[in-house]
């Protein structure tokens, strides 16, 4: 009878244990949704601004680009820094599920969610 007690308390501490992971994965991704990263392209010329899950959030155009013979170039430049933007979306959003990983004692290179 005590053996079966104690399978029953181990059961509820890994309950416990995954209420938290929940927890802490709802914070990671509203954080997720407010952190903001900005990619670039042409030296700065243009920059892009997205959510760490993304999202585009806003663009910037050098006014020096508005020229009707570099309209390529431009749209180019702006392909590049949302892929820029993208990118260092994914590695803040990589960075962040990385942190949640080590503090539950998780093996380094685990991915969340499950």
């Amino acid at each position: 009878m005590l053996k079966g007690l104690g399978q029953i308390g181990d059961m509820a501490k890994i309950m416990k244990q995954a209420q938290e992971v929940q927890a802490r994965m709802a914070e990671v991704q509203t954080r997720l949704d407010t952190m903001e990263v900005t990619g670039e392209a042409g030296a700065g010329l243009v920059k892009a601004t997205a959510t760490a899950k993304g999202q585009l959030k806003g663009l910037s155009i050098d006014a020096s680009l508005f020229k009707p013979e570099d309209r390529e170039v431009v749209e180019d430049l702006i392909v590049a820094a949302v892929q820029d933007a993208q990118a260092r979306a994914q590695a803040a959003a990589a960075e962040e599920m990385g942190r949640v990983a080590e503090g539950m004692g998780l093996p380094p290179g685990m991915k969340l969610p499950f």
